[in-house]
């Protein structure tokens, strides 16, 4: 909706993970420094650590796409609560092999001969695992068993483990997992970003859409984007997406600090709890008084109405995915339209 209101070719702040917006901001810069110090020593495990919404998946998605596949061949698995043997199950079908075997031996053995051919051409095998701190301590034992495929002196496989920040601290205190510590080569936590990149974040994404300064994003703008996420990649696009929206709706072009407290206003409205209108009361006695936005006080956005920014981010997502699946009936009610016209004018001619 408010694409065609700003003349953009796609929606720059889409809460899915995508690569072509990765933004390289100091702590991604950071993260990607070391896993290509990683990449570079062929061996061992990276830990790369945020908290949600920092922008993980979007990282690795990004290695991906940097990765010569001429030398490499990748592989990423989402992990959730898989046992060890589920998890084998698993890094075998990312690797594009059959994952149906009698028993673990079978896996392991079409697994190993695999890698071992991919050498043999020339080839390095990286496994990446994303959502981390679901696996159980015998899943990440399992993992560090994969890690003694070697041929010669030179490892068959080497692994990057993404997590959320309780996972890189149960590494570290899980007495059972010492020989996975021992072979933790780096380790990264991903930090929000810093405010004095958000502007150049924002207009990164707005120009990967065919941004042309409409709309423009005040300093205060900026500054109150700012304050209400704290810098947390994903909390920015729910919000600069509900601002694009309402800026759409309200046809506004410069958006300022006024806009932003407005947006989050209303989206604190969108977490109260409505409640039913009485038939026996006027409907016009339910409507509430005018909101003077300028004496809003602004609402962090953790704690809208009591719900986490995780709600707000699903409730986004839904209103994202019905507005697409409007304007894709609204393209196909205006496609018949012009077929009718243009009948009628052929029966009109006749």
């Amino acid at each position: 909706m408010y694409e065609s209101f700003y003349n953009l070719q796609g929606r720059p702040f889409q809460l899915t993970p995508d690569p072509r917006f990765y933004f390289s901001s100091r702590t991604h810069k950071k993260a990607m420094a070391y896993l290509s110090y990683g990449l570079n020593q062929g061996e061992g495990f990276i830990i790369v650590t945020g908290d949600i919404g920092t922008g993980k998946t979007t990282l690795v998605r990004h290695l991906f796409d940097t990765l010569d596949r001429n030398e490499f061949i990748a592989a990423m698995i989402v992990s959730t609560q898989l046992s060890a043997e589920d998890l084998l199950r698993s890094v075998v079908a990312a690797f594009g092999l059959d994952a149906q075997a009698d028993d673990k031996g079978q896996l392991l053995s079409r697994l190993e001969r695999h890698l071992r051919e991919q050498y043999a051409m020339g080839r390095r095998a990286l496994l990446v695992v994303d959502e981390a701190q679901n696996l159980s301590n015998a899943a990440l034992e399992e993992m560090r068993m994969l890690s003694n495929f070697q041929e010669g002196d030179k490892a068959l496989i080497q692994s990057f483990l993404v997590g959320q920040p309780e996972f890189r601290e149960r590494i570290f205190a899980a007495p059972e997992l010492e020989q996975l510590r021992q072979r933790v080569i780096a380790t990264h936590h991903l930090e929000p970003m810093e405010q004095e990149e958000l502007a150049y974040y924002i207009e990164h994404r707005l120009r990967l859409v065919g941004w042309d300064n409409d709309p423009c994003f005040t300093v205060d703008a900026v500054e109150e984007i700012y304050n209400q996420c704290q810098g947390v990649p994903r909390r920015l696009n729910t919000l600069c997406s509900r601002v694009l929206l309402y800026g759409a709706l309200e046809e506004i072009h410069e958006i300022d600090a006024d806009v932003i407290r407005a947006v989050v206003s209303d989206m604190a409205t969108d977490q109260r709890p409505v409640q039913a209108v009485s038939s026996a009361r006027p409907v016009q006695s339910q409507i509430p008084p005018p909101v003077n936005r300028q004496n809003d006080a602004t609402i962090p956005l953790e704690a809208s109405g009591g719900k986490s920014v995780e709600e707000m981010e699903n409730r986004m997502d839904k209103l994202e995915n019905m507005m697409k699946s409007q304007d894709e009936t609204l393209q196909k009610l205006t496609s018949i339209m012009a077929q009718l016209a243009a009948g009628g004018s052929k029966g009109d001619d006749s």
